[in-house]
């Protein structure tokens, strides 16, 4: 047990993406999402492309990282269509992309599509000085697609990789891990 390190509230709520991700999401509630960020500081905000500006001008000054969620949360845009929404959204005041992987051409086993998209969103993100977070969702995966994907991201080197949207049908799991 000597392993174990312990951290403090606030160390912990500095890597914490406070995340508001439904579709029906008012103002009212992206700007309590703002507020508690700010509050608790926390690491970032987790939001659709569309409220990217509105809630830029509710952290502005504060810290809060602002994280938009591309090709979310199916991943079936094209890759140059999500291009163009992590390069929109990094115009817009974007410090982080999050971005969901195409679960079918990977099943395609088209590994060169893959690579190709995640490269040109993690280039672009680190050209810009922005973070890259790649969502895989595993519970669609099989294991071989997994190993697969972490191959990729081994040559590519996002700066995050994710498990799971959430909005899928499960969340990681332990064997994840």
């Amino acid at each position: 047990m000597s392993d174990i390190k312990t951290i403090s509230a606030e160390q912990l709520a500095m890597r914490i993406d406070h995340t508001l991700l439904k579709a029906q999401a008012t103002r009212a509630d992206l700007e309590k999402l703002c507020t508690e960020a700010v509050q608790y500081s926390f690491a970032s905000i987790a939001i659709n492309p569309a409220q990217l500006v509105f809630c830029h001008k509710q952290l502005e000054g504060s810290g809060v990282r602002l994280s938009v969620c591309v090709g979310f949360p199916l991943g079936q845009n094209t890759k140059d269509m999500k291009f163009l929404e992590a390069m929109t959204a990094i115009q817009e005041g974007a410090n982080e992309i999050d971005y969901v992987i195409n679960i079918t051409e990977l099943k395609a086993e088209n590994v060169r599509y893959i690579e190709d998209e995640m490269n040109s969103i993690v280039t672009l993100c680190r050209v810009n000085h922005v973070l890259s977070k790649v969502i895989f969702e595993n519970c669609y995966l099989s294991d071989k697609e997994k190993r697969e994907l972490c191959r990729i991201a081994l040559a590519v080197c996002p700066d995050f990789i994710k498990t799971s949207t959430g909005f899928g049908s499960g969340g990681a799991t332990l064997a994840d891990y």
